[in-house]
């Protein structure tokens, strides 16, 4: 995991995971924007400094095999962030994109982690939440083969049977990645900048001053 901003960083700590493409320039943008805003920022890292620049290669990257499951490597990196903040009470932000986005709803189930404000970009996940103590963003897009909407529904019922904090926005005329710079083809960036203003909202409200 990288680490962007002071570990004094009045506003707490926010983990921020990338999708299937790796760790590459559109995260670190990301997170750079969320440690000027006050945040201490973990940028997991979950294929060791490899990226990706085709489907091909991210698709091999996800299915990699590793010596340590990343549910274990982002526990671990929840458990840094907190420690590093050293707020109380101890709460973190997740912010997911993508398949990223998959693991962050996994974490906000589980209140080990301590997540108290997540955001979602391009992903739905259902499961159980009736232990998340997060309150979630979600961002789609209006045009996105890769989120079907069962998917969504199914993600949003679950929420709502919980009785999450939930909203969700949608950019009509955005694809998929549409918040990632380094893929251009899709990348929007007013959508990119809507979509953070919103992310900001939402962390400082739910981790609070």
């Amino acid at each position: 995991m990288e680490v962007i901003g002071s570990k004094q960083a009045p506003l707490g700590a926010v983990l921020v995971i990338h999708s299937w493409w790796g760790l590459t320039g559109s995260f670190r943008a990301y997170g750079q924007a969320l440690a000027e805003a006050g945040y201490l920022v973990g940028l997991a890292d979950l294929f060791d400094g490899q990226t990706a620049s085709t489907e091909t290669e991210a698709r091999a990257l996800r299915t990699h095999a590793r010596t340590v499951p990343i549910y274990k490597r982002l526990g671990a990196d929840c458990a840094k962030l907190t420690d590093m903040a050293a707020k109380s009470p101890a709460k973190i932000g997740v912010v997911g994109f993508s398949m990223g986005g998959h693991w962050a709803v996994w974490l906000s189930q589980r209140p080990e982690y301590r997540v108290a404000a997540t955001a979602l970009y391009y992903a739905a996940r259902g499961g159980d939440f009736s232990r998340c103590r997060a309150s979630v963003i979600a961002h789609f897009a209006g045009h996105d083969p890769w989120v079907s909407a069962a998917g969504r529904k199914t993600m949003e019922r679950a929420i709502r049977k919980a009785g999450v904090g939930y909203r969700a926005h949608d950019y009509p005329d955005c694809g998929h990645w549409f918040a990632e710079s380094a893929r251009p083809r899709d990348f929007d960036a007013a959508a990119a900048q809507l979509a953070l203003g919103r992310d900001l909202d939402h962390v400082q409200r739910h981790l609070g001053a």
